[in-house]
Parts: C-alpha cells; structure tokens; sequence
C-alpha cells in the first residue's frame, strides 16, 4: 500500500460492481482486515440496498493485507480489467492509494466512506495538547481500534504517544516500568469495554492522580459507565459522541434511536444504501438495460453530490473522493459524585473549552534520580547525609540539584519526586554486564531521568544519554587536613636542640670562673694592681664574673671589661661566641617559625603517589575510582607492549633496550593503596577519615566541586594542588529519550541567562565558612610561639623582688653591709685625696 503502509497489518476488502447477465451493477468495498465483523457489514449493506432500491447488485471482494499486498494488486487489477469495475469503495482506516489510482486509470469512480476512528482521534489528539500532555498511553479494546488509530498518529499527531491493546497483568507491570513514565493514560473503546479496562487500571494502582485519565467512549452508552470506581479526588475525563452524531449516521432527523447505534456499522449500511440509490439514478439516466452499463466517472460524482444534500451532517471532499461525516463529541469531567462539562469538539470547529471550567493544564510527572551528596542534595533537617533517604518529597531536601531540579520542573512544567538508588552509588558496571546505581537505575526504567553530580563517561553513554553539561570541568581533587601546630609558649626554646642549650650555660660558666681567676692572678688586673687604674675600678670577683658573662648576651653588653690583657683577650673570644650564637638563633627561629607555617605534607597527585606515610582513598562506584582503575589498566598494557617491543623485535632491537622501564607505574600503586585503604561508601565516611587523623597523614581523593565546598565550610581541610582530570557534569535521561532535546533546550535558556554562575555563587562561596585562623605565609609569629619569652622576663621580675626582700630582711637583722649616703660636697674630697695617695705611691714600671 502506498502511502498508508508503515503500519500493522492491513486488508483491503473491495466490493466491485461489475456488469453480470443477472445484475444491472456490482459494488466494491475495502475494509481493514482486523475488522473481521467488517465483511458482515458490507453483506448486510449490500442486501438492504438490493431491497431498498430493488437494484440487483453483485459484490466482488478483495483482501489486501500489509504483509502481502502484491495479491491484492493482483485481484483489484483482474477485477477492473477482465470483469469491468463499476465502482470501487474504499472504506479502509487510511485508504488504499492503489486502489484509487487504479480507479482512475481504467476510468471508474472511486469513492472512500470514513467509518474509522479517525474523528475520534483527532478530538483526543486536540485535548491532550491543550492541556500540555506531551506523552500519553493509548489503551484500545481491540486490534481493530487500535490499527485504525495508527493511521491518524502517523500522520502527524504531535503528542508522544505509547499505542497497546488492552489491560492485563503483563500489560500492568510494563505500563508501570515504562519510563518516562505516561502523564496521561486513555481508554478508545464502547461503554462496556471501558468498565472493563479502567476497572483493571484501578485495581493495578494505576488510577492515582487526578484528571489523568481520558475515557473515550464510541457509542451513546456512556451513562451506563460504572461512577463507583471513582472518588472525588480521582476522577476522569468522559468524551462521548453528542445525540447529532447517532442523527447523522442514521440520515435521520428525528427517532434515531441512539441505544442501540453501532456507529460504523450503520454508517456502512447507509452510505451502501445512497451509493445504490445514486447507481440506480445513474443507470436509468443512461438508459438502463441488462448488461448494467459502466457509469461514467463525471455522471456519477454530479448524482452523488445532489443525492448528499439529503444527508445532514456529510461532506463531500473532491480532492480526496472522501464522504466524511461531521460528527460532534461532548467532553465532561466527572468523579463520584460530580459532572461538569469540559466542552466540545466538532469536525469542523474542532476543539471549544467551556469558559466556566478551569482549564489548567495537569502537568507532567516524573521520577528524578539523585543521590544524597553535599552540597548537591542534602536534607533540610539537618541529619546526617549518610542517613539512607526516607522521602521522596523535594520539599524535605537542600543543594544544587534540588534547586536545578525545581527550576526545570518550572521551565517545563512537570512535577516530580527523587528517586535515590537503593546502593547509593553512582553507578559502575558489574561483571554481568548490568549496571548498579543512578545508572542501572535509569537504564532499567526505575527512573526517568537523573539530576546529580554525574560525569559524562563513555562507558555511561553505551546504556543511557546525556543532555547539554550544566556544571562544567569539575575534575578530581585532593582534600587533606590542615596539620595542626603545636602549642607551645616556649617554642623558641625548641629552635635549638637540648645539647646545645647545656653548651652555652657550660661555656657561660666556664667563660665566668676563667674571668674570675685571670683576674685574680693576673699582676695587671684592677684587683691587684689599683694603682694604675682610677679609683673604683670594676674588680671581677666570682659573682661579678658571672654576671659579666651573663649580660654579655644582651644589646646592652656586659659592661666594663676585666683591664689586664689575658683578661680582655679571653673577653673579646667569649664576645665573638655571643654574637655567633645570638646571630644563630635569631636567624634559626625565623626560619624555623616560617617553615612552620609554610608546611606541607603534599602539593601534587605525584608527590602523594610518591611517598608511603599518607594513605589515601576514594568513593567506590563513581567517575574517581573508574579514572584509576582504567589508568592502571593503560599501564599494564603500555609495560605488555613495551615488553613485546624488547623481546619480541628482531632487527631494532637495541633501540628498545633501556636500563629503566620508561613508563612510570603511578596509577597502579595508586590503585593498590586505594584498594588496601579500602574504598569508602559515601563522601561524608571519606572526609570523616580525614578529619579524624589529626597528623594529616590520610587522603582523600575527590570530586573537586565537592571538596571545593567543604573546604570552605571546614576550617580543618585543605585542598591539595589543583584539580585534574576535568569532566563536566550533566543531566542523564534514557536512550532514546524524547525528553533529550527539551531538557537540551531548557539548559541552554538557563546558561543564556546566567542562572549557574549564580546558583554555583550561592553554594561555593568562602564567606560560608566564617572566621578561620589564619594560616598563611603573611602571618605573624604568634603570642603561643614566644609567650614563654614574656613569663621568662615575669620570672626575673619575681626573683628581683624576692632578692629586694631578702636584702631588705638580711639588713635589718644588722648585716655588715653599710649603706651611707654621702654628700656631693664629701664625695669630690674623697675623691682628691685618693687622687692625691695614688701619685705619691706611684712607682715606674720598665
């Protein structure tokens, strides 16, 4: 058939009129072959027009069917060219472009009756797009119906559409495992068989929302639909053929007698009976006779159109050669209790809403896989993340995803619930081929589509589709905590190692009691020989010596120096150790306080492979852990051909001998110490482990988005080095999926509008982590570094006081310590008189 062939199997049953020595005409007639009650129609029509018009007529049928059409291209061209066609009918579902073009080359009218439910689904068609429904099951009750509906959607219905026939167990389990799962459902069928099914629908749960459900009814019985399956919460859409239709297919105009009016079947009888009363006009006109002369094509149409003026409600359409009655349907929404009228629809005003009824559209529904995850979705609660999900309400949920997810429903028109997968893993492929996760999930229809933090993976794309990436370049991170510092007050104690600080007090000790004895025994020190130095003259007694040496190790130096030569010598090498040691440590503890800051175990993925003191690990079943299994795969492969290249080659074999293996093992023993360090369940368990080493001597390897907001959120962790291995994020929907191009859409829209930049703001922003302590390089030395500088001086200061109190106790108990005061005046006499004694005393030395 062409044109009308892509579909189910068809036959084409043609009545043709042929001329007979006992008839005057013969009728032709092509019905579908899933018609089966079709061929009794055509027999019953024939035989009432014979008696109506007393008109003998003689049928020839033609069987057509999809599967072997060339023997009913066989059989219509016998019967036109050997028994001489009068006329052909068709009244085919979508009509047989053989049959006519076959009419017309051998001069003979065609004419095609529209008895299929082609108006029916048109009026269907027309309200489900008025109320947005873009996806809908179509149940039919038989074959019949349902072939006849396939040539409608073929020819461009607009909604997407799941065509099967009947309700029954199997039937049940696949309309509830279909996915996207159908945002409207309707039953094509008489009254009797709409109980039938929408009672099976109910008592499968597949009646749970309102207005939902669409009840199409093909006969004037719709009041004996049983109301008692619905409730006032669920109810449904009732479109029934108007009292005008039963009219109109009787071709009467009062007592049409609608209860028992099988549409098609007396559409078929009447238009039989008009075609014969117009054959019988046409054969008198030409004369008459018994050979039953071959009407003329121009004679016929002309009678056939005066003789449909007296048929209300039927159009003749001549590009078509089509009779096509005007029917009318009433459209009601009705519940247990309630009925209010929709509106209508007409064949030739279509579709009209009644302006009292709310007509809201009844968005579209579908299950959204995600995973619990932050700060993609979190609970509102506030409990922990790795608590396994317990609702599927978006309302009770927090993050990224949740916001996109809801700013999708808003810009499509959908409502939804979060499906999270019962494993709570992301995906990965197990070794019977099947997936786990979002992914299995989404492949095996337990999901419509999935809304998380999901990479774009080949191996992903073999058993689901990905939509334009709406979080690019997120890669994999390092998260390490930040090594803490030690407290202490008197760390600068520590920029010199024990040993050292008990040679400085030795060498302070030693250097006293030298300048103690050089003094003592030298001939030419102020002790011994007064009289070459000015009176008072600093004599170096043992406790004087100590405090010399002592003080010598501030700015303010020791004070006056021994005056004989081993003295000062001594001095000048003990002066030149102070200020090497003073110089050492200062320059000691400033590096030793900036390396302190500046500290860091790691800085690279490298460095991290190339130590054996950190651990690390990663989330199992995600992008992270396939990146290195899949890199210490290449290796493995990359060391077997090298080898085969060292081996195995025959004339440049030198060039491959080389002492060390060119291709580093990295990734393997990464992977080996991800799979002792065991692979955690969710990202909260991993950065727990983190935390609790408080050394930051364990890893954890992660998405860098992930570990980006809980750096910013965690004062104790740190990012290591920067992200790699960057793939973007995006939305995932099944293969095949006619939500691909309009989520596509919708994503685009949101980035021309700037709508992640600023969603991607509101969750990675370093402000949400409020006052830290800083760590970095510009720091100052703190109060805890060298507050042991500040009790060291508040410790003098107690032991002076202690001294004052001691000499004060020791005077009053009548020491031999006098303490006079003298006078300027006395003080000057004193002095010349010492000045006097030392020149009479003065003896030259040679």
């Amino acid at each position: 058939m062409e044109g009308t062939t892509m579909l189910a199997p068809l036959c084409c049953l043609c009545l043709l009129l042929l001329p007979a020595a006992v008839a005057k005409l013969t009728i032709v007639s092509a019905l579908d072959e899933s018609l089966q009650e079709g061929v009794a129609w055509l027999e019953e029509a024939v035989s009432r027009a014979q008696r109506s018009t007393n008109f003998t007529l003689r049928q020839e049928v033609v069987k057509v069917s999809i599967d072997n059409e060339e023997d009913g291209k066989q059989t219509i061209c016998s019967a036109a060219l050997n028994k001489g066609a009068g006329l052909v009918v068709d009244v085919t579902a979508g009509g047989w472009t053989y049959a006519r073009e076959t009419a017309a080359d051998q001069d003979t009218p065609y004419l095609r009756v529209q008895i299929s439910n082609y108006q029916w689904m048109a009026a269907t068609d027309q309200l489900l797009q008025n109320r947005n429904a873009t996806d809908a099951a179509l149940i039919f009750a038989s074959e019949a119906e349902l072939d006849q509906a396939l040539y409608y959607l073929v020819e461009g219905s607009v909604v997407r559409v799941i065509v099967i026939s009947g309700i029954d167990a199997t039937l049940t389990h696949t309309l509830k495992k279909m996915r996207p799962s159908p945002s409207y459902y309707v039953i094509l069928g008489a009254t009797d068989e709409l109980n039938t099914l929408f009672s099976k629908a109910v008592r499968n749960n597949l009646v749970t929302r309102d207005s939902r459900w669409t009840l199409v009814a093909t006969d004037h019985k719709s009041d004996e639909f049983d109301r008692d399956m619905l409730t006032e919460s669920t109810g449904v859409t009732l479109m029934t053929p108007a009292q005008e239709v039963c009219c109109t297919v009787r071709n009467r105009n009062t007592n049409c007698d609608c209860d028992t009016l099988m549409i098609p079947r007396e559409l078929t009888v009447n238009a039989m009976l008009m075609l014969a009363r117009v054959l019988k006009a046409n054969d008198q006109q030409n004369g008459g006779g018994d050979g039953g002369d071959q009407p003329s094509t121009t004679s016929f149409y002309s009678a056939l159109r005066t003789e449909l003026n007296s048929w209300q409600n039927m159009k003749w359409e001549q590009d078509t050669l089509q009779m096509v009655p005007q029917f009318m349907f009433d459209i009601t929404a009705i519940n247990s209790t309630d009925t209010s009228a929709v509106g209508s629809w007409t064949t030739a005003d279509k579709l009209r809403l009644n302006p009292e009824y709310e007509h809201s559209p009844i968005r579209r529904f579908f299950k959204i896989g995600t995973i619990m995850a932050r700060p993609w979705v979190s609970p509102i609660s506030g409990s922990s993340v790795r608590k396994k999900p317990t609702s599927s309400n978006p309302d009770d949920y927090m993050g990224y995803c949740v916001e996109l997810a809801a700013r999708l429903a808003e810009k499509m028109k959908f409502d939804f619930e979060f499906k999270f997968p019962s494993d709570g893993q992301y995906g990965a492929r197990q070794k019977n081929g099947s997936w786990n996760g979002l992914v299995g999930d989404l492949s095996n229809g337990v999901t419509d589509l999935i809304v998380a933090p999901l990479t774009m993976t080949s191996e992903r794309e073999e058993v689901i589709d990905f939509v334009a990436p709406y979080f690019d370049q997120s890669g994999i991170s390092i998260a390490m905590r930040k090594r803490q510092r030690e407290e202490s007050l008197f760390k600068f104690m520590t920029v010199l190692k024990a040993e050292v600080w008990v040679s400085i007090v030795a060498a302070l000790v030693v250097t006293g009691i030298m300048i103690w004895l050089l003094d003592r025994y030298s001939p030419y020190s102020a002790q011994n020989n007064a009289d070459l130095y000015p009176p008072h003259c600093r004599k170096f007694t043992l406790k004087e010596s100590f405090w010399f040496a002592l003080t010598s190790f501030t700015p303010q130096g020791g004070g006056e120096a021994p005056k004989a030569l081993s003295g000062r010598t001594l001095v000048a090498a003990y002066w030149l150790f102070v200020v090497l040691m003073l110089a050492t440590f200062t320059a000691n503890l400033a590096a030793f306080l900036t390396v302190e800051r500046m500290q860091t175990p790691v800085s690279s993925l490298d460095e991290l492979a190339g130590q054996s003191k950190i651990n690390y690990t990663v989330l199992q079943s995600t992008a992270t852990y396939q990146y290195f299994f899949n890199m210490a795969a290449a290796e493995e492969e990359l060391y077997r051909v090298w080898k085969e290249l060292t081996l195995n080659s025959t004339s440049d074999q030198s060039k491959y001998r080389v002492w060390d293996y060119p291709v580093k093992e990295q990734y393997t023993h990464i992977l080996q110490v991800i799979e002792e360090s065991g692979p955690v369940d969710t990202a909260e368990v991993g950065f727990q482990r983190v935390l609790d080493n408080a050394n930051g001597e364990f890893a954890f390897i992660h998405d860098a988005s992930e570990i980006r907001y809980e750096v910013y959120h965690d004062c104790l962790l740190t990012e290591v080095g920067e992200p790699f291995a960057e793939q973007p994020y995006a939305i995932a929907v099944q293969q095949g999926s006619h939500l691909q191009d309009e989520i596509s859409r919708t994503i685009l829209e949101l980035q021309k509008d700037r709508y992640f930049e600023a969603l991607s703001a509101q969750f990675w922003n370093s402000s949400a982590r409020g006052p830290c302590p800083n760590d970095n390089d510009s720091e100052g030395i703190t109060l805890q570094s060298l507050g042991g500088v500040f009790i060291a001086t508040l410790i003098g200061l107690a032991l002076a006081m202690l001294a004052l109190a001691a000499e004060v106790l020791y005077y009053r108990r009548g020491g031999t310590s006098q303490v006079t005061d003298i006078t300027p005046k006395k003080a000057l006499k004193m002095a010349v008189e010492r000045d006097h004694v030392a020149r009479i005393n003065v003896t030259p030395v040679y």
